[in-house]
């Protein structure tokens, strides 16, 4: 059977991913992986803009990303830029500047198209059922919901209120105090009424959350109960009265106590908080007595469309 090797670059808002696979027609297998936190929507998302400093660290950490693919001999990359890029008056300049300096091409995805990938990547690490789920992805910048089966969509949507925009709007004291939650809280229910209206017809059961924030409340609660994640485990859960716990944690300290919590990274410190809040929020429409957590999201969701023999945009 022959294979070839890909590259995937999902530059979010807060984090650059590079995945390195090599595709073998029916599975993939991963050559490299590695995450950085670029912040690429720090110092600017709220204005609409893209930082210098901010993209100074997106081309540093492209430039080392192009030295890994060459490295390995890839020659097919996809490279995907999402909310930070997608609402940024000086992104399209970012994009040229990139193709003409680093050679990547980059693809700047509607979030509908973030939500269906992200959908895709959901239903490869076979999180899925014959169930009616509410999936979420939490960004930086963005926050998409999907709700549907293993089988398909039947809603999908993006919404701008990622954890940088979270947490420049509302969590300006550390800890967070009771009123800017509840400030953030009803910001949400203003925003989300299309996904509460979804919610209302579909009637999902499950609860999917995809990467991220998501894979940190797991490593937490893992580590919690002195147990190790297996290498290879795409799907973990998260009883949601454990997601309760960690969550008041969070809300009571700041953000060097926090750093201390065991499954903590420094990466996800600062926006985790904000992101639980959002997590909390939705759990009471979807009441569910686990959280499922996906470990592949929208890079695995790129992969699935390599698979399938389609170009991953």
């Amino acid at each position: 059977m022959s294979t070839r090797k890909a590259a995937v670059i999902d530059m979010g808002t807060n984090t650059f991913h590079l995945l390195l696979v090599e595709l073998n027609g029916v599975g993939f297998r991963t050559l490299y992986k590695e995450k950085i936190p670029v912040k690429l929507g720090q110092g600017g998302i709220s204005q609409n803009q893209l930082a210098p400093d901010a993209q100074k660290r997106a081309f540093h950490t492209l430039k080392h990303f192009k030295n890994l693919i060459d490295g390995e001999g890839i020659d097919q990359v996809f490279a995907f830029a999402t909310s930070a890029v997608r609402n940024a008056e000086n992104g399209a300049e970012f994009v040229q500047k990139v193709k003409e300096e680093i050679g990547i091409e980059i693809h700047v995805i509607s979030g509908e198209e973030e939500a269906q990938l992200i959908y895709e990547g959901i239903n490869l690490s076979g999180s899925l059922n014959g169930h009616i789920n509410l999936m979420m992805d939490i960004g930086g910048g963005s926050v998409e919901f999907i709700i549907g089966t293993s089988q398909e969509v039947f809603w999908k949507q993006s919404f701008e209120i990622g954890g940088q925009r979270l947490l420049d709007a509302f969590h300006y004291h550390d800890p967070i105090l009771p009123e800017e939650v509840e400030k953030l809280e009803s910001h949400c229910f203003s925003k989300l009424q299309p996904l509460l209206e979804a919610i209302e017809k579909y009637k999902p059961s499950g609860l999917v959350g995809a990467s991220g924030t998501f894979d940190t409340l797991t490593d937490i609660y893992y580590e919690s109960m002195l147990q190790c994640k297996l290498t290879g485990q795409h799907v973990f859960e998260l009883p949601t009265s454990e997601f309760e716990r960690i969550f008041q944690m969070l809300k009571t300290k700041n953000r060097e106590e926090r750093l201390k919590i065991p499954g903590m990274i420094a990466m996800r410190v600062d926006m985790i908080v904000v992101a639980s809040c959002l997590i909390e929020f939705i759990l009471r429409y979807v009441p569910v007595e686990a959280i499922v957590c996906s470990h592949y999201s929208l890079k695995e969701g790129a992969v699935s469309r390599l698979l399938a023999g389609k170009v991953a945009v």
